[in-house]
């Protein structure tokens, strides 16, 4: 806590400090901004230390982060993070690039991104002696919270869309949640979980409302920066290095935002020398950003979502501005890309660098792909692309992208006969 000293809303500026508000700006309802003591931060750490850290997960960056210390020891909660970063030169290959790296955020515990948000958000929780959290979700972040809230041993309730994947449901309930289907869009859900959370004086986690998501979420942009260091043997003792480009799906625009917030929070440290370009993908069928950003607007005008990936399916991104300027601020871009190379996607990171992607996460490298056929990445640039879920989380889109196998008689002859045929 000792670092924490408000919050700044992204839309007028306006500061507050701690006891002022919870969610959003009371003056236009913006996005909450969370301001950390540099100086602080500072007296207290530094790049060497923090690499000298044998805590192989999120909390190596305690001194950067709003919150105390969770406890919890020997729990999921002090297991997320520090996700490994590969560097896939098949696939680097293929697209005629140099310097490629994978971050593969589907080896978090519940096996998504989203477990940066709720580790962080439940630590705020116990913070401010919260007795129930909830929040809305397609599945990802609602399994994220139920599985941090049962580490800690808090109470959750998560909404979700009825026609969420089976798998991500059973996450729900198999960690002790509450469960609760909307029959109705993750908007809705979104919206009854914000009015429950002030009906029943619940802490509501919601992505792109609670301004301690994107705290747990800037974790990555701290990972890829201290990783590459260490994997290229380049650090100084003083300064990490940067990546050139990032690439990460958008949906609600709070992964985005978070990556973009710990960026600027090294630069501000001065423990990087630039930020990277910033990549926002989306699906075709779920693109309210990508269109802003094609007008050169900043007023992002919701959407009939209609895509497979159901971890970015959003008619109405809830961080979109953030989001937005994560692309424009960075010199980055937003990029659409269709089911179909989405599908595409999940197939080469499977076969060609082993890491099993939901449509989600594959979405990032789709809009690789797209970029580097657009010129808009040079081949000597240092890119990072991020996958921010286990392809586990959605079966049915597994098969889809894979295929099915073949059936054959258990005898070597029809095997032969098969083998041959292919």
């Amino acid at each position: 806590m000792g670092v924490f000293r408000g919050y700044r809303c992204s839309v007028c500026e306006q500061e507050y400090d701690d006891s002022e508000v919870t969610y959003t700006c009371p003056r236009d309802g913006g996005n909450l901004d969370v301001l950390l003591d540099e100086d602080a931060i500072q007296a207290q750490t530094n790049p060497t230390a923090i690499m000298a850290s044998r805590d192989e997960s999120i909390w190596r960056y305690l001194p950067l982060l709003p919150v105390a210390d969770p406890g919890h020891v020997g729990t999921p909660l002090r297991a997320v993070g520090w996700t490994p970063l590969f560097r896939p030169s098949r696939l680097a290959e293929r697209l005629g690039l140099h310097d490629l790296w994978l971050k593969d955020d589907g080896r978090n515990p519940t096996a998504s991104f989203k477990d940066r948000a709720s580790a962080v958000v439940v630590a705020r929780a116990e913070e401010i002696g919260a007795q129930v959290v909830i929040t809305a979700s397609t599945g990802n972040a609602g399994a994220a919270l139920a599985g941090m809230a049962a580490a800690a041993g808090m109470p959750a309730v998560i909404l979700a869309p009825k026609n969420a994947p089976k798998a991500k449901v059973a996450q729900l309930l198999i960690f002790g949640a509450r469960v609760f289907l909307v029959d109705g869009t993750y908007d809705d859900a979104f919206d009854l979980s914000v009015q429950a959370a002030k009906a029943f004086d619940w802490y509501c986690r919601n992505t792109g409302y609670n301004p301690f998501t994107a705290e747990g979420k800037k974790t990555a942009a701290y990972e890829i920066c201290e990783q590459l260091t260490r994997l290229q043997s380049t650090t100084n003792g003083e300064t990490w290095i940067s990546a050139d480009a990032v690439f990460v799906s958008v949906g609600d625009g709070n992964i985005i935002s978070g990556l973009h917030k710990g960026f600027k929070d090294l630069l501000a440290l001065g423990w990087v020398e630039k930020i990277p370009r910033i990549f926002g993908v989306q699906s075709q069928g779920s693109a309210a950003i990508f269109n802003a950003f094609e007008r050169g607007t900043e007023t992002i005008e919701p959407v009939r979502a209609d895509t497979l990936a159901d971890s970015i399916s959003v008619d109405s991104p809830r961080d979109g501005l953030r989001a937005l300027r994560a692309a424009t601020q960075t010199g980055g871009a937003y990029i659409a890309v269709p089911d179909e190379a989405i599908l595409a996607a999940m197939r080469d990171l499977a076969r060609q660098a082993g890491v099993f992607a939901e449509p989600a996460g594959a979405t990032a490298y789709a809009g690789l792909v797209q970029a580097v056929e657009q010129g808009l990445v040079d081949a000597q640039e240092r890119i990072v692309v991020l996958n921010t879920g286990n392809g586990l989380k959605d079966v049915p889109a597994a098969m889809q992208a894979a295929g099915e196998p073949v059936v054959i008689q258990p005898d070597l002859e029809n095997l032969k006969r098969v083998l041959d045929d292919a």
